[in-house]
This record gives C-alpha cells, structure tokens and sequence, in this order.
C-alpha cells in the first residue's frame, strides 16, 4: 500500500492510500478511496468530465454547499446531506472529497446470528424488499415502525431543502439513501449529480423503479419530446421510497401483465400504464399471494397490511401521489406535505402491547378497534385521545385536523401547545423540551403540567381551574384544557376509551 497527496483547489491536503494494483471500491461511475485518517471518501469519476460538468461540481461544493451548510442551523443538514467539501485532480482524472459516512449506517454484529452483512453499507435496498428485510437484515438491526417514519421524514427533509435551494437530486432511489431504522437516521448521498433547471441538466434518468412514469413513457423519443429528471419526478421517488420503507414493497408492481416480453411488461408498469396496486377504483394490479411467497410476508400481503394502516395523513398523500399524482406530476404531494403528514402520524402512534411484535408501534387513527394489524395483538388499556381546537382572533375555537393519541409516559411539546411552532428542521433545541407528560397510576390518566406558566382546566368555563407547573390535572372523558393565553395556543378536548374501542 501507498499513500497520494494531492492538494485540493482551495490548499487543502489530501491523503488517501493507493492499493498498488489492487481495484478500488468502485460505484457507478467512479473509483472510491479512503483517505488515511478514515474521515473522507476520494471519489475519481473513471472517466474524463466536460466543462458543464466541472463547472456543477464547483458550484456544488462551494456556491450550493454553503447555502445549506453556513446558514443558521446548517448543522442539522450535516447527517443528511453526505455532501462533498472539494474538488481534487490527480492527472487528467478528476475527484471530489466526501465525508465518510457516521458508523451507524454501517450493519453491525448480529447478536448470534448470520453476520455476512456485518461491515456493509445500510443501503436501501435492505430495507425496501421484503426478502432481503426478512431474511438477511439482523433482527437487533430491523428497527420498527416508529424508526421507519423518522427515516421518511429525514429524506423529506432533505428532499425539501433541496427544492428550497432551486436544485433537484435527478436520482433519488434505495441506492443513493443510507437508512438506520433503529434510530431512525437517513442520509441522502451521491450529490455531485444534482439538477439545476435551465443550468445542468441530469446526467441520468434515474434508478429502475424510482423513475416518475412521464420519463419511462417519453424515454424513447427525441430529446425535445422527453420528460427528464426534475424536482417533480424527485417527489415521485420520494413517494415510492416512503411507501417501500413502510410497507417493503413497491406500489406499482402487482399482477397486472401488460406485455409478454419482460422489457416491454417493465416499461409500461412503471411508465403510461403504471398503476398502484392497492388503487380502490382499478383493482386489476393487486398483488395476489402465492403458495411460494413465503419470503415475502406478510409484507407483499395488501390484504393483511393495506396501505390505510398508516393513518388518515399518510394514506391521503399515498393517494395523491399514486392515484391522482401518478400520472400528473402537479398533484404529487410536496416534500413539506410528507414532512407535515409524518409529525402528524406520529401523534396516532400506540406502543403494542405484545413484546414479541417486530414493529413495536401501530398507528391508531379511531375508525377501528385499536388492534396492532402486524401481529394482530388487541390494545386493552383504556385510551385518552386528545382533540385539538385552535383560533384565528382568540374568541371563537374550532377543531382542527389533528389529534393526540396517549399511552403512559407521553411526553406533550410545544408544538402540540402552539400552532405556530412546528417540529421541523428549523425548530431550536430549546422548543425541543417537554412541557408535560400523561401518567396512568391506580387505574387513573393525569396530565403533569412541567413548564406552562398559565395552563387552565376549562371544562366548566363559569370556573376555570389553574394547573400550577409540577401540578397535575386528572384525565377524564369531556376535560378541556387550556394550555395557554395567547392566541396561537390550542385548547384539547378529551374523550377516554374504557375498553378497546368507543
């Protein structure tokens, strides 16, 4: 083994070891070495780039890289985003400096089982096929539900940082997302080859099954008359990348034959006839389990685990962005709404009771018996469900879209006390506090106040009760509590279940 030193553009030294005829790690269209102290990727394209290209991978690791990056809160991005910092040159050959990838988007021992993915990158593709989740990832390593929507809501993220910034990643797929379900991290990689409409254009079409059906369709006609790579087809990728992670499956491959010739039957699945196969109005695409599909349940089971389980906000966008989106890149839902619909989701979320359940979580969303659909385990504890009212002038309240569902020990946040304050990306570490939790003890709910100064019980409004902070308020079918005096706060309705389902 050697060691090369090249400087970078901007002075910088770099130090990577050279093999000495050994073949480097090799992806799509370069050649990856690891510089010596282990915190950088030297990635060389094997093949020599032309000025447009040089001129985006600049732009990239200067221009785009410090509008994300050197903002107020670019830290956050830094897990995200594995972005490259510089351009270096060895010969005629050129490369770009990339941040190694944090160790927890790495498989690591099994804990007693097969360990031939120890060491390997948590690509995707582990995660969105249910015969590699079920029968390679390790059992300590699968996450569960809860993991699973935070994955989804740090691609959107970072898909929505991205289409703020005006550029588009072209080639969002499993292959170019690390995820860690167990804590529920993702990191969108391969950026050199970002969109910039009426700048760069992309250099690819995108990642089988991740390619939006108007550039399948129009990928054999003249340059003039193809739909290429955009920030609409990004959401199309998105869409599919969040239905895989939940449910291990893809959305459009089903049953449906269109053409004998395999090449032929791919192009109109995924592009002018693609149809999602849990579609309510055109059933001829569903899935039909086989005797022989035993490595792929229950997942590939639409019957078993529709898509609906994920709630009411999640199951309206897979509808706009496989039903009324699929065809129609302008009805796709945005990277935002996914963000939204995810924190959303997360407030509908029950802790199943049986311990041996592989998701852990089931969402809860009133329309059926709380029973967890990926064990079948029936929710038996009684349940308080938050409503939440909100008002424009500070007078008249109305219900809002959203709910609370409570289990002992959830914690209540800011942004569950105030509508204006969001659980996204830009909110500060100190909204991020708990501002009460709920307590089941001797067979009753509370609610213990932490933080808020001028909480009142105002179930009788002739007599509203102040809760003092470290106080607590008792849970009860018809409580109304207020949770502040200003305006932006929500006032919470509450209805508690005694059995199973009311």
């Amino acid at each position: 083994m050697s060691i090369v030193k090249l400087t970078a553009e901007d002075g910088y030294i770099v130090e990577f070891e050279d093999h000495d005829g050994s073949p480097p790690k090799q992806g799509g269209i370069k050649d990856v070495y690891f510089t010596t102290d282990k915190k950088y990727a030297v990635a060389f394209y094997r093949k020599k780039l032309d000025s447009v290209a040089e001129e985006r991978l600049e732009r990239i690791v200067n221009r785009y890289r410090k509008n994300i990056f050197e903002q107020v809160g670019g830290n956050y991005w830094k897990e995200i985003f594995c972005w490259p910092e510089r351009v270096v040159k060895e010969g005629t050959k050129t490369g770009i400096l990339v941040p190694f990838y944090d160790k927890k988007f790495f498989f690591g021992p099994s804990n007693g089982g097969d360990d031939f993915l120890e060491g390997s990158e948590k690509e995707g593709k582990w995660f969105t096929s249910a015969k590699n989740f079920n029968l390679f990832v390790p059992v300590n390593q699968k996450g569960d539900l809860q993991g699973y929507l935070s994955v989804c809501q740090q691609l959107s993220r970072g898909v929505k940082k991205l289409h703020m910034s005006g550029l588009a990643h072209s080639d969002l797929s499993y292959k170019n997302c690390l995820v860690d379900p167990v804590t529920g991290s993702a990191c969108i990689i391969d950026i050199d080859g970002l969109v910039v409409p009426g700048l760069f254009p992309p250099d690819v079409i995108g990642t089988k099954d991740f390619i939006a059906p108007e550039v399948v369709a129009t990928a054999h006609l003249k340059d003039d008359q193809r739909k290429l790579p955009c920030q609409d087809t990004d959401l199309h990728a998105l869409s599919v990348l969040i239905y895989e992670y939940l449910f291990h499956r893809h959305p459009l491959e089903g049953d449906k034959v269109h053409d004998q010739d395999p090449e032929i039957q791919l192009l109109l699945e995924m592009g002018e006839k693609a149809l999602f196969i849990e579609n309510p109005f055109d059933t001829s695409n569903r899935k039909t389990v086989k005797s022989d599909d035993g490595d792929f349940l229950p997942w590939i089971d639409t019957n078993k685990l529709p898509y609906v389980i994920t709630g009411p906000y999640l199951k309206e966008l897979f509808d706009k962005a496989f039903i009324k989106g699929l065809h129609n890149p302008y009805e796709r839902p945005t990277a935002d709404d996914w963000d939204v619909a995810i924190s959303r989701t997360k407030d509908l979320l029950l802790p199943c009771s049986n311990k041996k359940c592989s998701m852990k979580w089931f969402i809860y969303d009133r329309k059926s018996a709380p029973v967890c659909p990926y064990c079948g385990t029936t929710y038996n504890e009684s349940l308080p469900i938050l409503d939440f009212y909100s008002t424009k002038s500070g007078d008249k309240y109305v219900l809002e879209n959203r709910q609370l569902i409570v289990y002992n020990n959830l914690n209540l946040y800011l942004w569950h006390v105030y509508k204006n304050i969001f659980p996204n990306e830009t909110l500060e570490d100190k909204f991020k506090k708990p501002v009460g939790h709920f307590s089941f003890q001797k067979n009753k709910w509370y609610f213990v106040n932490q933080t808020l100064g001028s909480m009142r019980d105002i179930t009788d409004t002739n007599n509203p009760i102040m809760i003092p902070i470290n106080g607590k308020v008792e849970i009860s079918y018809g409580k109304t509590l207020k949770f502040a005096d200003e305006n932006t706060s929500r006032i919470a309705y509450i209805r508690l279940t005694n059995t199973p389902h009311s």
